[in-house]
Parts: C-alpha cells; structure tokens; sequence
C-alpha cells in the first residue's frame, strides 16, 4: 500500500478537531486511542449547550465503552494515524501531489504524482482511495460527479487561547454559534460561526467581528477568552460545502471530505472519515484483486455510506441555519425537564442514536400533555 499526502507532514490544517466517543471508540478497535490520549490531549467528559435561554448540559454520550470525547491538534493526531499505517505495512510519502491518473482499458491503472524532488513518477493500483479532502484532485481526475448538493449555510472563524478551563461548551443565538474545546498544551480552541452570506462583511474586521460575536453570544466565555491569551493567529473559511460525490467507479473510491462534505457546525468531519474508512475495510475485504468482488464492495460501501450519513447531513443542515425559533426552545424546555432526554440529546447530536429515537410521536404527545397541563 502507498499512501501520497501533498501535506509536508507532520501539519496543521482546517479542522473542528473534535472526534467523538464513537471516533474515539474506532481508534480504541485500532489500537491508537490510547497512543492519542498520551500526548496530552485534554479528555473531554461533559458537554454543554446554551440555546437562547435553555441551558443543556450532560456527559458526553458513550459508544462502545468509550464515554469521553476529545479535540486534538492536527498535526499531533495525523502524525499518529501516519506512524500507524507504517507500522501495519504502508509506504508513505508526502510533500508529493497527485497530479495525474492514467487509464487502461477505461479503469484507473493508478496514478501520476510530482515528487519532493520536484520530478514525476507514476505507481500502478488496483484502487485508487481518495481521501484528499473537500477540494479532490482525486475527484476531478477519475470523473466523479456530485450526486448532492446544497448551498452553503455559515463560515467559521476560530483561534486559540490559554488559561481557559471548560469541557466542550456550545452557545447559540438567532443566526450565531460559538463554542469552546479543550485541546493540546493547555490551549483551548473558540470558534464563532456566522451565516455565510455575512462573511464578505465578516472577513473585512475578522478579528473584531469575532469577538463582537463570542461577546454578545457567550458573555461568560468572553469574559475568559478576555482575561485569557492568544496563542495563534485567526483562521476562518466560507468554504463549508455540502455534498455527496458518487462514491464509486472501477478501481476508485472516495472517502472522507473528498466523497462527502457537510457544514463543520456538527463537528463530524473526524469522526465520518474514521467511520467511512472502517465500512470500506469490511465491504472490500480480501475481495481486492477479484474485480467482480471488488466492485460488490465498493457498491456496498456507497450503500451503506448514504444510510449512515444522509440522516447526519440533513442534522448539520438544519443546524446550520442557525435558527432559535420559540418552538425549538419550546422542545429544548422540555426535555431538560427529564434528564434522559437531554441525555439522548446529546447521543442525537453526537451520531450515536437516530434523531427518531428522540424525535418521535411519543415526545410530541408527551410535550402536548405538559403544556396542556401546565395552562390548568
């Protein structure tokens, strides 16, 4: 196995950097969380979230025996997942950039690839696996189209601050989120969202607008964050796609952003390429050089792909609009009423349950009979 990374590895990049106790129980399965854990990363055991006037808090939802969730830094977790695919046998190589696929017999025969170097070189494949991110090249060179799509919702600005004591809290006003995690030496990363079609006014006084927006959406944390310092610069993007690319064709697959992308809010973006990576391992099996098994499994990867995740990107979507409409509160009212219902919540929230095992007719005739009950 060859792994290409255009990255100049280890790097930081774009990221949440939240994984999810069900992320986290996959890299337990691997045998890597506790690699993960003893670099330090803060472990994160309760979660908040302050929608208007309704305050939820809970544990982190567990998965599979894993009942803590964590953020860390990009460079320190990719270095990991590295080390590990070498260890079980891969090739890696990055600072190279894929620039090409050739084609025999109308199926990718492998791919084409500027070096460190600067020269060029080609390797044959039986499957090319692009995990190369929102932006593929992978993509674009073997045809795959976009099957879904809708329009971007929200950007995202966020930077990082020392001395900031907290789990992973959430604060959410009409058309603005803001959030805090805990990540790498003492460091705690808070994010501001805001309605995309905002960000040409955002990005003119991007540090001012976000703080403007953690001050008026979360006034207890901006207290922090002022009394707090910063350690990197601001980072921000507009790009918050959403999408489903076709996930198969002969001899290639794609994974992760590169097949599928949705707005960051929901913070899957770790956690969904560790889950895609695992169903294309159990569909494809040892079924790689037969070309009938091969194509069998990729098909039931794209299957089992658009079960899994549509149900979330239509979660991220909504969430996405940034909406706190009185009926939403309304429902966030009742179930703090009942703490397994925040408790379930939060396992929606998290991917860990169906939104149906929350959202169901038995909570409306519930929350019926309450408010009936409270106007007697």
């Amino acid at each position: 196995m060859l792994l290409l990374d255009r990255a100049n590895l280890p790097s930081d990049t774009l990221s949440t950097h939240y994984i999810h106790s069900s992320g986290l129980a996959l890299l337990a399965r691997w045998g890597l969380l506790d690699g993960l854990m003893a670099t330090g990363c803060p472990r994160i055991e309760q979660i908040s979230h302050q929608v208007g006037d309704v305050g939820l808090a809970a544990r982190v939802p567990a998965a599979d025996g894993v009942d803590f969730a964590c953020a860390p830094r990009r460079q320190v977790l990719d270095a990991l997942l590295a080390d590990a695919a070498i260890s079980a046998g891969a090739h890696l190589r990055d600072a190279c950039e894929v620039v090409g696929v050739p084609f025999e017999r109308g199926r990718p025969a492998g791919v084409t690839y500027r070096t460190r170097a600067g020269g060029r070189d080609t390797v044959s494949a039986r499957l090319i696996v692009g995990a190369d991110g929102m932006m593929s090249t992978i993509s674009d060179l073997v045809g795959s189209p976009i099957e879904i799509e809708d329009q971007r919702l929200t950007c995202i600005y966020y930077t990082y601050w020392t001395g900031i004591k907290g789990g992973f809290e959430l604060y959410e006003q009409p058309g603005r989120l803001v959030g805090a995690l805990p990540t790498h030496n003492n460091q705690t990363l808070v994010f501001a969202y805001f309605p995309s079609a905002e960000f040409p006014k955002v990005r003119t006084h991007a540090l001012g607008s976000y703080l403007d927006n953690v001050r008026a959406t979360a006034p207890g944390l901006f207290d922090r964050v002022a009394a707090s310092a910063r350690t990197e610069r601001l980072r921000g993007t507009n790009q918050q796609r959403n999408f489903f690319r076709q996930a198969w064709g002969p001899g290639w697959v794609l994974v992760g952003d590169a097949g599928h992308h949705k707005d960051s809010i929901t913070a899957r973006g770790i956690t969904d390429a560790f889950e895609q990576a695992a169903i294309l391992a159990d569909c494809v099996g040892d079924g790689l050089h037969d070309e009938t098994r091969l194509s069998e499994g990729l098909q039931r990867f794209a299957e089992r792909r658009i079960a899994r995740f549509k149900p979330l990107y239509r979660m991220a979507l909504l969430a996405a609009t940034l909406d706190v409409s009185p009926y939403r509160l309304a429902t966030l009212r009742f179930l703090n009423t009942r703490r397994d219902l925040v408790e379930r919540y939060f396992a929606v929230s998290a991917g860990i349950i169906e939104a149906r095992q929350l959202y169901n007719r038995q909570l409306f005739a519930q929350m019926s009979a309450h408010r009936t009950a409270a106007t007697q």
